[in-house]
């Protein structure tokens, strides 16, 4: 069976439509997406230290714990958020002050911080994060997150916050 080729004609009309639609000002689907807001994950929130103190670094290094903070809606990065990070870790646990601190986003939402390599506690390698509403003056909802490591020898974790305005 022979498939029917594109003609002249169809290729005219198709490339016409799309200029019209796009001339019209009716949404493009793929610009109209939106982007969903991170939901706290179940357990983030364990251990959180309430205004850990911005550091440089927490403890001897080795791990570097990265990500990226957005508004959602749409997708705007946040220069300036604060963002704390704790795990157990070679030197210690997620319940010790020493392994808790805050960095704060840099203007393009990155951020990074290095810290102790992270262990398995209760047999999974995961680190903790928040964006913690009550101590940024951004007006976003609060965001615990736990990411799980691939593998306890990972050296480093990677996360995205998409924050929700208030209000």
């Amino acid at each position: 069976m022979a498939t029917p080729s594109q003609t002249r004609r169809s290729f005219v009309s198709t490339a016409a439509t799309a200029l019209l639609v796009s001339a019209s000002g009716l949404p493009n689907p793929v610009a109209a997406k939106s982007v969903d807001p991170t939901p706290s994950m179940r357990g983030g929130a364990n251990n959180y230290r309430p205004g850990a103190p911005l550091v440089d670094r927490i403890g001897g290094g080795g791990f570097w714990m990265t990500g990226t903070v957005l508004r959602a809606g749409d997708g705007a990065p946040l220069a300036g958020r604060r963002i704390q990070v704790w795990a157990h870790t070679t030197e210690g646990h997620e319940r010790d002050e020493r392994s808790h601190g805050a960095t704060l986003t840099n203007a393009d939402g990155t951020f990074r911080i290095e810290m102790p390599q992270i262990v398995p506690a209760f047999g999974q390698p995961h680190g903790h994060l928040a964006y913690d509403a009550d101590y940024d003056d951004g007006g976003f909802e609060t965001v615990f997150l736990r990411p799980v490591m691939g593998k306890a020898s990972d050296t480093s974790l990677n996360v995205t916050f998409v924050l929700n305005p208030i209000g």
